[in-house]
């Protein structure tokens, strides 16, 4: 048995990097999972990849700063699955910049993808939870929501640390309710986000920052997200699951 049988999951920006790894792990541990993201194309690829291998997915367009398609999509997961037990905010978006050169449009715009994002998913999600007795929240957030970091963008750090306190204040409102809310914090994780960026430091640089010596895989973050939205972890919530490679060790 798989270690998500009979679960229903909904993950944002699960059309690619992380997301879709989770999407795929968590379908290969037997959760039917709902895959939301604005990358229409790409997101029905994760879809027709999980259905090929025996999965249960749907994908279905989630623009995270919505709230009427935060309402579809947990009304899509109820519909088709009959509930909804596990919610994934792995939407997010980021950039380099120093506080007197990052502008005002884009400091807006990165708290309401990666903190507002999350608050409407948790919001929407929690009622259908309850519903369903229960429930696992993981939201993603990271190393720099943590410490500050020379090269993090000062809007980026922000709002991930925005992130990790809701995921707290989350987790005591409706423990009552059996209702699980972790945060996760990956560091420099190799995917196409991070090799977009504009930074004023190398992948090489950045590799060299990890004790473990590489950088992070979605594999090394699916795996952990996939124990905090498992009953493996009943008694966690609240937590802080670092994935780093002991930068924020040191």
């Amino acid at each position: 048995m798989g270690r998500l049988e009979g679960k229903v999951a909904l993950i944002s920006g699960g059309a690619r990097g992380q997301g879709a790894f989770e999407a795929m792990l968590f379908a290969q541990e037997g959760a039917k999972v709902v895959i939301g993201d604005i990358l229409d194309e790409e997101g029905g690829k994760v879809e027709t990849q999980i259905l090929e291998t025996g999965g249960e997915a749907t994908y279905v367009h989630l623009d995270v700063t919505q709230n009427d398609q935060w309402q579809n999509a947990v009304e899509l997961a109820e519909r088709k699955y009959g509930k909804l037990d596990i919610l994934v905010n792995n939407a997010g978006i980021t950039q380099s910049d120093f506080v007197e050169s990052l502008s005002e449009a884009d400091w807006d715009r990165i708290l309401e993808i990666n903190a507002k994002g999350v608050f409407l998913g948790t919001k929407q999600a929690i009622p259908a939870m309850k519903r369903a007795g229960g429930g696992s929240i993981v939201n993603t957030s990271s190393i720099a929501g943590i410490v500050g970091r020379f090269h993090s963008s000062p809007a980026y750090s922000a709002s991930k640390g925005a992130v990790r306190v809701f995921s707290k204040a989350t987790a005591v409102q409706y423990a009552a309710d059996k209702i699980r809310c972790n945060s996760v914090h990956p560091g420099p994780i190799d995917t196409e986000m991070l090799r977009r960026l504009d930074a004023p430091i190398s992948l090489e640089d950045r590799r060299a920052a990890v004790p473990l010596g590489r950088l992070g895989t979605a594999t090394d973050v699916a795996y952990g997200v996939l124990y905090l939205a498992s009953d493996e972890a009943s008694f966690v919530t609240g937590s802080e699951l670092v994935i780093d490679g002991g930068i924020t060790a040191q």
